[in-house]
């Protein structure tokens, strides 16, 4: 990561992309009647929500790209805190969504720590270690979070009627 501009869009997209994705998951909860999940989700989303709101602020006077999807340097197709769909059931208990919030912040970190490890822009570096440090706060309040939530039981995504997917 080169340069602010660069950067700050990434970032940008990264917490928006992050929302977007909790919300889709609240919202497919809801379909499924998993209200504590759902809400979960949407606090989540609107965290994502408010880091979004302070990479804009950073971001106000700095002309960002107009990246194509195929153009962010991501690891993986999708933002480093976007949450994997296929790792959600429509079951799953609060401890689930904690732990999938608590890995997603951690890839949040890792990425932000890693530009600030090797962009060869002092800024952007003291940018992403900013960044790194208010994600690595975020894992420490997630990972308080989940210590509270107990485990839920190995049949947990038992379901005696289970939805009907019809082609």
């Amino acid at each position: 990561m080169s340069d602010v501009a660069l950067f700050l869009a990434h970032s940008v997209a990264l917490e928006s992309e992050a929302a977007d994705r909790y919300d889709e998951l609240a919202d497919a909860m809801e379909v499924h009647n998993n209200p504590k999940v759902a809400a979960m989700f949407r606090k989540q989303a609107h965290y994502s929500r408010l880091h979004l709101a302070d990479v804009q602020e950073t971001a106000k006077d700095v002309e960002l790209p107009k990246l194509k999807p195929w153009e962010y340097q991501w690891q993986s197709a999708e933002g480093p805190e976007s949450a994997p769909v296929e790792r959600t059931h429509y079951l799953m208990t609060p401890y689930h969504c904690v732990h999938l919030a608590l890995q997603n912040e951690r890839r949040g970190h890792q990425y932000y720590a890693d530009v600030a490890r090797n962009s060869p822009d002092p800024e952007v570096r003291r940018l992403a270690a900013e960044f790194a440090a208010e994600e690595a706060e975020h894992v420490v309040m997630l990972e308080k979070l989940a210590a509270t939530i107990e485990e839920p039981q190995p049949d947990w995504d038992l379901d005696l009627d289970p939805p009907v997917v019809t082609d």
